[in-house]
C-alpha cells in the first residue's frame, strides 16, 4: 500500500519543522531534534501501509499533538512584546468599547461556563468529528471521506503551527496580567488554566491554533460530507464559540482568533475546495 495524501502532509510538516529548527535554535541538541523526529515519523507512517488500516485512521492525532509539542522548541529567550503592544488595542475595543465581555457576562456564570467548556473541547474536537464521520459513512464512501476529512483538518492545523517560529507572542492574560481579565471565574475556566500551566507551550499565540483547528474540522466534514452537512455546521458553529472564547477568556488575542479562521479555510481552499461543494481533488479519493 502507499502513503495517504494526509500521511504526506504530516511528512512535509515534520520536513519543514526540521529544516528550520538550526535558523531558529543556534545551538544544543535540540536544533538537529526535528531531523531525527521527522525521519522516525515518516518510518512508522511507512510501516503502518502494511496493514493497519485502521491505525492509519486515527494516527494523525498523534501526529498533530507531536507537532504541537515540537512548537515549543522555538520559544525564544527574549522578547519585546511588541507584537502583543499593537493587537491588545483591538481585544480591549471589542471586550470594552463594544461590550464583549459584558454580553457574555450578561446571565452570569452560564455563558463564560459554555465559552470555557468549548474552548477545552478542542483536544477532542478532531477524534469527535472522525466519529462523526465513521457513523454516519456507508462503507463505500468511508475511505475517501477519511482521507479528505484529515487533508482538511491537517492543512488548517499544521499551517498554524508552521507560523508560530515567525511570531513569538505569549497570551493576553501572561502580557496583561490582571487586565481585561474575565469578571466570573468558573470552575471550567480554573481547570483550562491548570492545563495550560501543564502542558501549553510558550513559543506563540499566533495565529490561534484553537481557532484553526475547530474550523478545520468544520471545513473537513462539509467537503468530506456534503450530503450531510449539518453536522458540519454544528461543528463550524462549534467553532465560532471557541474563537470567541479564546478572546474573552484572555487565551488569545483577537488578531490570533481571526488569523486561525482564516488559515483553516484558505489552506484547503487553496486547493480548489469550499465547503458544500461535491467536486474533491482527484489525489484525494484514492
Amino acid at each position: 500500500m502507499r502513503l495517504r495524501p494526509y500521511e504526506w502532509l504530516i511528512i512535509a510538516f515534520y520536513t519543514y519543522v526540521a529544516s528550520i529548527a538550526p535558523f531558529f535554535i543556534p545551538k544544543g541538541e535540540r536544533r538537529w531534534l526535528g531531523a531525527a523526529t521527522a525521519a522516525i515519523g515518516a518510518a512508522i507512517l511507512l510501516g503502518l501501509t502494511r496493514r493497519y488500516v485502521i491505525l492509519r485512521d486515527w494516527i494523525p492525532i498523534a501526529f498533530t499533538l507531536g507537532a504541537y509539542r515540537e512548537m515549543n522548541w522555538f520559544t525564544p529567550a527574549i522578547r519585546d512584546h511588541h507584537l502583543e503592544l499593537s493587537w491588545i488595542a483591538w481585544d480591549r475595543w471589542l471586550l470594552d468599547t463594544n461590550h464583549l465581555r459584558a454580553a457574555v457576562e450578561s446571565l452570569g456564570p452560564l455563558v463564560p461556563s459554555l465559552l470555557e467548556i468549548c474552548y477545552v473541547l478542542v483536544y477532542a474536537i478532531a477524534p469527535i468529528s472522525l466519529t462523526i464521520l465513521f457513523l454516519t459513512s456507508p462503507l463505500s464512501l468511508r475511505r475517501q471521506r477519511v482521507n479528505i476529512f484529515w487533508f482538511a483538518y491537517l492543512a488548517g492545523t499544521l499551517a498554524a503551527y508552521a507560523l508560530f517560529p515567525y511570531f513569538p507572542s505569549d497570551p493576553p492574560r501572561v502580557v496583561f496580567a490582571g487586565s481585561d481579565l474575565p469578571h466570573i471565574v468558573t470552575a471550567f475556566r480554573r481547570f483550562n488554566l491548570a492545563i495550560l500551566g501543564q502542558y501549553g507551550i510558550h513559543s506563540s499565540v499566533f495565529p490561534s491554533a484553537h481557532v484553526s483547528a475547530a474550523f478545520s474540522c468544520a471545513w473537513g466534514l462539509l467537503i468530506a460530507m456534503p450530503d450531510l452537512r449539518r453536522y458540519g455546521w454544528i461543528v463550524a458553529a462549534y467553532a465560532s464559540l471557541v474563537a470567541i472564547a479564546t478572546i474573552y477568556g484572555r487565551y488569545h488575542y483577537a488578531t490570533d482568533a481571526l488569523a486561525g479562521f482564516a488559515i483553516s479555510f484558505l489552506a484547503f481552499a487553496a486547493l480548489g475546495q469550499r465547503p458544500g461543494r461535491t467536486h474533491v481533488v482527484p489525489s484525494l479519493r484514492e
